[in-house]
């Protein structure tokens, strides 16, 4: 049985679900509510900074702080706005209803589009309360290492497509809600080695950032051949949808795991080749040049 008794795929109705809506309304209220108030003394500085402790270079970043930029808001939006169209809408019923291909497509968006794109869009001010918290500082620094990033993300990813979880999340929606908010909980904390906008939890060296990436590329492939090659349906809800264009349970399925295993790969592929120009931009190998907001050494 689908997740939802009567399917229909139209473009010209546009499903909403109140879940996801509810949702990313939060996110945006949050954001504006944390945009308004700005950033306090204490935001402007890393953790154990203060104005008097600070380098030149520390006082000339915290002075111009004054919120998200222009490109930072629009990145932040546009995420939210993403993945408002990937939870609802014909990409939504054409997951739940129809093709596991198609949820694969979905999968994708949220764990490899959405999360990197947020994160660009939040300025690390923003999350600095939170260090201050001991607990929650403490937790933070814990589950944003390189290697606790790398296996959280694939053993989420991993739990989420063996048959018993994924057939579980397909037949109760309160399941499925949950699968897509471990999704991308888990992918911001895969992104954040490459992408932190916080030097109290740094990004990875380049060099670890590149073999983070190659990596990476590993267990999706063994995930997506394990589907795509299985010799019966693993996903028995979709033997019964309607289907489309002529495709077969089967062929769904293989389907679904090339694009998972082709485009997911690539994606890293193509990620660790941007971390090599941005290396070979700064010239250095140290973890401390691949953190936001790094100025150059001055040439003696």
């Amino acid at each position: 049985m689908l997740l939802h008794p009567v399917a229909r795929l139209s473009l010209s109705e546009f499903s909403v679900h109140p879940s996801t809506t509810i949702g990313i309304s939060l996110f945006a209220a949050a954001y504006i509510w944390r945009v308004r108030r700005g950033p306090s003394a204490q935001d402007r500085f890393p953790a154990g900074v203060t104005a008097e402790t600070a380098t030149p270079d520390q006082l000339d970043a915290a002075a111009a702080l004054a919120g998200p930029s222009a490109g930072q808001k629009l990145a932040y939006f546009s995420s939210l706005l993403l993945l408002f169209f990937t939870l609802n809408g014909p990409l939504h019923d054409l997951s739940d209803f129809y093709l596991f291909s198609g949820h694969m497509v979905q999968h994708l968006i949220l764990t490899l589009v959405v999360p990197p794109i947020m994160i660009a869009g939040t300025p690390g001010w923003m999350l600095r309360p939170v260090l201050r918290q001991a607990t929650l500082g403490s937790m933070a620094r814990r589950l944003t290492t390189t290697a606790s990033c790398f296996v959280i993300f694939n053993v989420v990813l991993s739990l989420w497509h063996l048959p018993p979880m994924y057939n579980l999340a397909l037949a109760h929606h309160s399941v499925h809600i949950g699968q897509h908010l471990m999704f991308i909980a888990a992918s911001v904390l895969m992104w954040w080695p490459l992408m932190s906008p916080l030097p109290e939890l740094p990004r990875a060296a380049y060099p670890a950032q590149m073999l983070y990436c190659f990596l990476m590329v590993i267990p999706m492939s063994i995930i997506s051949i394990y589907i795509a090659m299985a010799d019966s349906l693993l996903y028995p809800a979709y033997a019964v949808a309607p289907r489309i264009l002529g495709i077969t349970p089967m062929q769904d399925q293989q389907y679904g795991g090339l694009i998972m295993w082709i485009p997911g790969g690539v994606f890293f592929y193509a990620v660790m080749t941007v971390v090599f120009f941005k290396w070979s931009a700064r010239g250095e190998d140290s973890e401390a040049s691949a953190q936001v907001g790094w100025v150059p050494r001055a040439q003696s």
